[in-house]
């Protein structure tokens, strides 16, 4: 209880609530702002003053102590939610060993800038400019990297993304699926399970039977014909048509 030592008015009370073990159960404040009718009261704006600021530190004090209380509370009796993923910063392929590995100066030299760029840095290529997309001859796609077959021309399908699509990989551990959640979205990522070159992505848009989509960049395959003759080579234009655009285009969601 606060007076005024000149005009005894009642500026702010308080009260406390104690249980047993002296722990505050509630905090009660009030503030009366009463002004005398004499002006010989010099201590009515101190006192006023005061008493706002006694009240706003009272009311921080207070919320705060319930947030504790609650917060305790409810963790006590409902379980701790599971580590969220990073997909409002974008998660990264997680770092493993793979069976077939290549020192990267080795990979530059063999490589073309845009294979790299796919494989060994998640790159994209742009839409319809791959070297695989309109490619309809019979044979065996293979990675570009390790040379480990991917996928047969009897599952490849024009799904008018401008990505090579495919239903069906020819192994099923062939391909290794990894979830990607970069740009604020939720993608399947495929790799080659022997040296981890990163393909592309897995949708599950498809055509019947399989309703899959396995939407791999050009970049990050080679062919193998048939009837054994020589694959296609690769052309610089085509690989390097894509390296000034890593976003899809428009439509569906993909690479």
């Amino acid at each position: 209880m606060f007076h005024c030592r000149q005009c005894d008015h009642i500026r702010s009370s308080l009260s406390l609530a104690l249980n047993s073990q002296s722990r505050l159960l509630q905090v009660s404040v009030r503030s009366f702002i009463f002004f005398p009718p004499l002006q010989n009261c010099r201590s009515v704006s101190v006192f006023v003053s005061v008493s706002l600021q006694f009240d706003f530190l009272m009311a921080v004090l207070l919320r705060r102590g319930l947030f504790v209380a609650l917060h305790r509370c409810v963790s006590s009796t409902v379980a701790p939610p599971p580590a969220l993923l990073a997909a409002a910063l974008g998660a990264r392929r997680t770092k493993r060993t793979w069976p077939r590995t290549f020192p990267q100066e080795e990979l530059r030299q063999r490589l073309t800038p845009m294979q790299f760029h796919i494989t060994q840095e998640r790159g994209t290529e742009s839409a319809f400019t791959g070297e695989f997309v309109d490619h309809k001859e019979d044979g065996t796609y293979t990675c570009v990297v390790c040379g480990t077959q991917l996928f047969s021309s009897k599952t490849k399908f024009d799904s008018g993304s401008g990505w090579p699509s495919f239903t069906d990989l020819l192994r099923e551990e062939s391909v290794s699926l990894s979830d990607d959640f970069s740009y604020g979205m939720h993608r399947v990522e495929t790799t080659c399970s022997q040296c981890g070159a990163h393909l592309g992505h897995l949708f599950d848009d498809g055509p019947r039977p399989t309703g899959k989509r396995y939407c791999i960049n050009s970049a990050s395959l080679a062919f193998q014909p048939t009837d054994g003759a020589a694959p296609p080579a690769s052309t610089g234009s085509a690989a390097e048509g894509g390296a000034t655009g890593s976003s899809p285009s428009d439509g569906k969601t993909e690479l």
